[in-house]
């Protein structure tokens, strides 16, 4: 029997997943959820119903894991909560600050509805949060760097676009190769968060905004761009649409460290993504058939990637997973 997903949300992440669904066998898409009015406006590709926000309760039963689509600025902290009372739920809340609390409320939601969330899902928090587990474990002298682009941040970019007077807006993240040289020789430790990356934000305001106002919000954003050289351009929305429309991303982590009498090691993982969206969509669709799985195996409240058997991850039967990648 096959998973039923439903996507809450419809930006650039939802059809991501809407996308990447179709190729994975175990699932379906059911329906989407959005709060736009009227949802009848609403340009999708599948031929699955979409339902206001208003009615989510309706679908109780209908539904084994929601994917929640929103921006972590806003949407998540208040989204994630509510709708875990009512489905096993995949987020992508990747405020690293506030994760311990996002967590904690989302476990307690979820636990009063017997649900399963997975939060914090993606490529980081996600997948780099396993390499960084995993390489300090395994070389627990050494020291762990991480770094980010140069890329389009989807939620650093959303983020700019809650600041009053924004109507668009494109972040990229920029890592210094200095620094990445540095973490490479072992000195990660030594590295201040300034250090290792720039902020770059392409912004177009509203007509009759205060563009000093909104620069200086941006660049004063705590957890986003206060611990970062930041640089905020006004463009308008042609200029954005015609170059800065694509969605390209990726990062390193690398862990150096020693073992023995002194011997070297390093640990080194690395992404060029063409898209964004479709790659963290991916990474959201693995968690949701492990977060389907977990829940019918009674393991309820908020989870981490750290918590998922690998195992899990995959649509390959567990005994031929041990026989093709052990």
């Amino acid at each position: 029997m096959k998973i039923k997903i439903a996507i809450c949300g419809y930006g650039n992440l939802g059809r991501g997943i809407e996308s990447e669904i179709a190729k994975n066998d175990d699932m379906e898409l059911v329906a989407i959820f959005t709060r736009r009015k009227p949802v009848s406006t609403l340009e999708i590709k599948s031929d699955v119903p979409v339902v206001h926000m208003d009615d989510l309760e309706k679908w109780q039963g209908k539904i084994d894991v929601m994917i929640l689509c929103g921006g972590s600025a806003k949407d998540l902290p208040v989204q994630s909560p509510e709708i875990a009372r009512l489905f096993n739920i995949v987020d992508s809340f990747d405020t690293h600050a506030k994760i311990p609390e996002h967590k904690s409320k989302v476990d307690t939601a979820a636990r009063a509805g017997g649900k399963t969330a997975v939060i914090s899902v993606g490529w980081d928090p996600g997948l780099f949060s396993i390499f960084r587990l995993y390489s300090g474990a395994i070389v627990p002298a050494g020291a762990t760097g991480s770094f980010w682009g140069y890329g389009v941040s989807q939620g650093h970019s959303d983020a700019i676009r809650q600041v009053e007077g924004v109507a668009n807006a494109v972040q990229y993240s920029i890592p210094q190769e200095e620094a990445i040289e540095k973490a490479r020789q072992g000195k990660a430790e030594d590295l201040s968060t300034r250090e290792k990356h720039k902020r770059l934000c392409y912004v177009v305001a509203e007509e009759g905004a205060d563009l000093v106002r909104i620069e200086n919000e941006i660049k004063e954003m705590p957890n986003y761009f206060a611990d970062y050289d930041t640089d905020v351009i006004f463009a308008t929305s042609e200029e954005l649409k015609k170059n800065h429309s694509r969605l390209p991303h990726g990062g390193y982590v690398i862990h150096s460290g020693e073992t023995g009498a002194g011997n070297k090691q390093k640990i080194e993982l690395t992404l060029k993504l063409d898209s964004n969206p479709e790659f963290t969509a991916s990474v959201m669709i693995s968690c949701a058939r492990a977060a389907a799985r977990m829940n019918r195996e009674g393991m309820i409240g908020a989870k981490t990637v750290f918590d998922i058997p690998p195992v899990y991850l995959s649509a390959i039967e567990d005994d031929e997973v041990v026989r093709l990648l052990l």
